[in-house]
């Protein structure tokens, strides 16, 4: 598969499939089992689908400030993330 017409990378069409992924699985999710929302640490009502856009945002934001303080070493970011959405899914 050629991913020269938008000059993406595989690691950068990998991501974004990922991302297309959790929205189909979280809809999923939502129609199927269908949550009332619950109020965390933030004190805001929030669902799966609120904690999945605050984990995917301050994960971005934690990347970006790790290639700026860090450097290109990007799987211990990858890990600062995964336990930054635990956090966010348990207690926000």
């Amino acid at each position: 598969m050629d991913l020269s017409w938008m000059a993406w990378t595989w690691p950068t069409a990998i991501f974004f499939m990922i991302i297309a992924s959790l929205l189909v699985v979280f809809t999923i999710l939502a129609i199927k089992f269908p949550e009332t929302p619950r109020t965390g640490i933030l004190r805001i009502e929030t669902t799966r689908g609120d904690r999945l856009f605050i984990t995917l945002l301050g994960s971005a934001f934690i990347n970006i400030a790790w290639l700026g303080l860090v450097g290109e070493n990007q799987p211990w970011a990858m890990a600062v993330c995964a336990l930054y959405a635990a956090a966010v899914f348990r207690w926000v």
